[in-house]
Order: C-alpha cells, then structure tokens, then sequence
C-alpha cells in the first residue's frame, strides 16, 4: 500500500490493518491528510526505517505497530507526539538504542516495548503508566532507588542484563503482577513488597528464606522462584495460598519436608520443586490436588495480564522446558519433584491424580514397588522415576498409557520381564536407556532374553518342590516311629516287672563279659610289648 491509497480519506480517525502481510511504502516526506486516534498495523510491513508520517499523528491514543520489521532507533520526536497515547505497543522489532529520556512526560497507560534491542538503563517511567513491558532487550544497570510511576500495577523486566538489590522504592507499588526472571538480581528481596497475583524471579541469585511477604496475599495465582539461592524451610502458612495454580520453587536450597498443607493447593496444576533438598515421605495431603484429576472438569484460565501474549511460563516436561500462554496452562498437569531427597515408597493413591500429563520422582531415595495400577492415569505423557532405590516388576498396566511419549525407569532395583506393547516398545526404540542398570529386567526389548531361563528356574523349582513335598511324608513317618518305639519299650520296663528284671540281668551280664575281655586284651597287650 502507498499514500495514493490515503490521499481522499481526510476524516480517517481509526485504522486497523492487523494480521495481514501487506507492505505499506510511504515517502518520508509524505503528510497524511487524516489525524488518527486508533492505528493498528501489527504483522504488518512498516521498516525498516521509522514510520516518519507518524510524527504528524498527535492525535493518536492507541497505535499498536507490533512485528512490523522496524529495525532502527526510535525517533526524537516519539515521546512528544505521542504524549497524549494511553496505549503503546512496539514489541518484536529490532528497534534499538536507549529508552527515551523524556519518558516521565508522557501520559501512556499500557507501553509494551518488549523484544526489541534497547541497552542502556531505565529512565524516570511515565507518571500514569499501569502495565509495563520491556522484557527480552538487552538493558543493564540497577534499577533507579526512585521508581516512581505510583500507578504501576503489571511491571515485566524480564531476560534483560539488569544487577543489583532490588531498591525499597518498589514498596511503594501496588503491585499486581512482578516479572524480574532472568536478570542478575540479587540479596534478599524488600519483605515490604507487595504482588498480589503473578510473580516471577527465576534464574537469578535471590537469597534469603522464603519470602514473607507472600503471607499479606492469598489471592497469587502464579509463584516461579526457581534457579536462585533461597534457603530454609517452607513456612506453615504456605498452605494458605489457595489461590495458586502454577508453582515453582526448583533449584534453590529449600529444605525440610513437604508441607503437609500443601494439599490446601485444589487449584494447583503444575507443582515443580525439583533441584531441592526437600526430605522425607510424599504427603498423603497430596491427593486433595483436585486441579490434576478428572474429576475437576472445568480449570480456570489465568488471566491476570490485559495483554494477550504476555503469560509466557515454563514447565519442565520430558526433560524439556517447554513454554505455555496462559491459555494453554491450564490443560497442562505436572508433578516434578525430582532431584531431592525423598524416601519412602510411591504410594498407591498417586493414581488419583488421573488427569497428570508429567510425573517426574527422578533422583531420589524412594523405595518399594511401583504403583501397580499406576496404567489408570490415561493422561500421563512423560513418567520419570529413574534413580531411585525401586524394586518389583513393572506393572503390566504401563503398557496401557497409550499416550505416553516419554519413560525412564533406569538405575534402580526393578526386576522381572518387562511387560509386552507397541508403546512401551516404541518408547525403548527411541531411548534404549530407559532400563539401564536394572541387572534384573530381561525379556523384550533388551537383549538378555529371559523367557527360556525364567521357565527352566520356574520348572526346576516345581520339581524341587514336588520331591520335597514326598519327602516329607517319609520323614515324619521315620520320626515318629522312632517316638513311639521308645516310648514302647520305656512303658513296658516301667509297668512289667519280670521284664524290668530280665533286662537289668542282661544288662549286668553283658557288662562283665565286656569288662573281662577288656581286661585280658589290656594284659596280653602289655606282656608283648615287654618282651619286645
């Protein structure tokens, strides 16, 4: 599209040209013959220069010219025409440069400036703003001590090179949504912080315990403290954020038990807090995670940014991390609880949570047999329980997770043939692995064929068993014959006495005939021996 496309529409005040691939060609020089108040160009092709023409729309309060290829710096002129905008949005260009100076003078409610290449540090924020992003640039620096900006409610600096403490300024804040992940911020976090609903810190150098001030608000729908250096044990008020529905915690340095409250959670559909030194059993408390079974047929999605495209959230699955919008979270299901110290024995109600798509219980110390109806969870696409201390046979029932993509039982402790299937076959045709170091597993797939040495070692023990089962009889007729010959002839000495008489005379003669025959052999012996 060119101007002469333009040149009549004088009253033109709202365009929208969104999600087509057109390539709008404008003269620098050109001056439009409308004053716009809504523009939308998103998708469009406006670059790689600056759209000039706009610096004559001063009008405008809503101008979204997302993906459009710009790839240059933004204007001198961009704060001062568009003073008057509520709504900005730029992101997923390569505009570059440092944010304008000026910002502070601007009235813009909702600025979205993520995915660009802006450097440099933040500048005083507009006075009005209420949703921020300049998320995935390359900004640096500290954030400034007076942030300003008191209406500011959803702020996302996150996957820029920003360091440093956060400032206690942010207190001021209201906050509903925070979004600092991977940055380089560290030390403790202001326990006067307040976020009500979203927040995210992962891949950071946090410290500190579990931070406090999530105890003023229940009403978090989204926790992702992964990747940073928090200590200590998880507090007993932590089963009163009931409100949560994604919940990371993985690689940090908590420790203790799992809060048996953690159950209070019904709405938790991803719980991840893997890379811990969390100990002792599963709770039982568990099985109240209603969010991750069957029965609970509608999961509300979360919607706490205005912005579409925004809620971007990671969950580790088949050994993956795979990214979800907040449409899609919400169908996701998954348990990690990997890379712990966890005992005990899986138990039997972890096929409850019949609507799991993940389960990972890799490197821990868990014990016992694996759950044998573990097959009831139809859902479960990735199953992890490699490294642990597990023992039995693999349930048959594994086989019937026709949608499983993803199975590790390596390094432990299970024995037996490994039950028979096309998805179970066409898993270990992917990874060999999966059932390495179980010196007890033989059949198909692997090579150690078991069947013919399981038959003979089950035929040899029917046989071994059979011969003892005979023998028995004879023994125990041996025995008791030996009983009651004894007891026979003790009776009879003891009530018959001419017998009792008879045998003690035998007795006597044969003792004497031994004595005398000892005695001349003793003297002959002893005669041959002198003469020699």
């Amino acid at each position: 599209m060119t101007e002469e496309h333009f040149t009549s529409l004088t009253n033109l005040k709202s365009i929208r040209l969104s999600g087509n691939s057109l390539k709008i060609v404008f003269d620098p020089e050109w001056l439009p013959p409308f004053r716009l108040t809504n523009a939308d160009f998103s998708a469009c092709q406006l670059g790689p220069l600056f759209p000039a023409w706009l610096q004559s729309q001063g009008d405008i309060d809503t101008l979204d010219i997302s993906s459009t290829g710009i790839d240059d710096i933004l204007p001198d002129w961009f704060c001062t025409t568009f003073s008057k905008s509520t709504n900005l949005n730029i992101e997923n260009n390569r505009i570059k440069g440092k944010l304008p100076a000026n910002m502070e003078t601007m009235s813009v409610v909702y600025l979205n400036m993520n995915s660009n290449q802006f450097s440099g540090g933040i500048p005083q924020l507009p006075r009005y703003i209420s949703e921020m992003d300049i998320s995935n640039n390359s900004l640096s620096g500290s954030l400034p001590e007076n942030i300003g900006a008191p209406s500011l409610e959803h702020l996302k600096l996150s996957f820029n090179n920003f360091k440093g403490h956060i400032p206690v300024s942010i207190c001021e804040l209201d906050l509903s949504a925070l979004s600092l992940d991977h940055n380089n911020f560290e030390g403790e976090l202001p326990q006067c912080l307040r976020v009500s609903e979203l927040i995210t810190l992962s891949n950071n150098k946090f410290s500190g315990m579990f931070p406090s001030f999530f105890q003023a608000s229940n009403s978090h729908e989204v926790m992702d403290l992964s990747r940073n250096k928090f200590t200590g044990i998880l507090p007993m008020w932590f089963g009163d954020l009931t409100e949560l529905q994604f919940l990371r915690l993985s690689y940090n340095m908590f420790s203790g038990n799992i809060p048996p409250n953690i159950g209070n959670l019904s709405d938790l559909s991803v719980l991840d807090i893997a890379g811990n030194s969390f100990s002792g059993a599963l709770p039982l408390s568990l099985i109240n995670l209603t969010a991750m079974t069957t029965k609970c047929t509608s999961r509300q999605a979360i919607n706490t940014w205005s912005w579409v495209g925004y809620l971007n959230l990671p969950v580790v699955t088949k050994h993956q991390e795979r990214y979800y919008g907040y449409r899609d979270l919400s169908l996701e299901t998954s348990i990690d609880l990997s890379s712990n110290q966890l005992s005990g024995v899986i138990p039997e109600w972890i096929v409850s949570l019949d609507a799991l798509n993940n389960l990972n219980l890799s490197f821990n110390y868990l014990s016992g047999k694996i759950p044998e109806k573990l097959g009831i969870i139809k859902s479960l696409e990735s199953l992890d329980l490699s490294r642990n201390k597990l023992s039995g046979e693999i349930p048959s029932s594994l086989s019937n997770l026709t949608a499983l993509s993803y199975l590790d039982l390596s390094y432990n402790n299970i024995t037996g043939v490994i039950p028979s299937g096309s998805q179970l076959d066409s898993l270990y045709s992917e990874n060999p692995n999966i059932y390495s170091g179980n010196g007890g597993l033989c059949g198909r797939p692997l090579q150690k064929n078991c069947s013919s040495d399981h038959t003979s070692q089950q035929g040899d023990l029917r046989i071994n068993n059979h011969q003892d089962h005979e023998l028995e009889p004879f023994h125990f007729g041996l025995v008791l014959g030996f009983i009651l010959g004894l007891w026979t002839i003790f009776c009879t000495l003891l009530f018959k006495k001419s017998w009792r008489v008879a045998y003690f005379h035998l007795y006597d003669m044969l003792y004497d005939k031994a004595y005398v025959l000892v005695t001349v052999s003793w003297a002959r012996f002893t005669r041959k021996t002198d003469a020699n």
